[in-house]
């Protein structure tokens, strides 16, 4: 599941706002702002939509230890 750095890092690699990213995952901007900040507790169902969202338009996430290729990515260290 993804987690608000990654949500933040996800958003500038497409260059979308907080209102795009909404649009297109179905949750409400008030949402993804609560998300981002780490402000509270989100559904499963919510961070799965925003991640199928980033997914749609060519965003992989990676797990620590990842080591598929394809392309360029970013990342961070532990």
């Amino acid at each position: 599941m993804i987690d608000a750095a990654q949500m933040r890092a996800a958003r500038g690699l497409l260059n979308w706002t907080q209102r795009e990213l909404a649009e297109r995952s179905g949750a409400s901007v008030a949402t993804i702002k609560n998300v981002e900040a780490a402000v509270r507790d989100t559904r499963g169902s919510t961070l799965r939509a925003i991640q199928e969202a980033f997914e749609a338009a060519g965003v992989v996430f990676m797990e620590p230890g990842d080591m598929r290729t394809g392309g360029k990515g970013v990342r961070l260290k532990d």
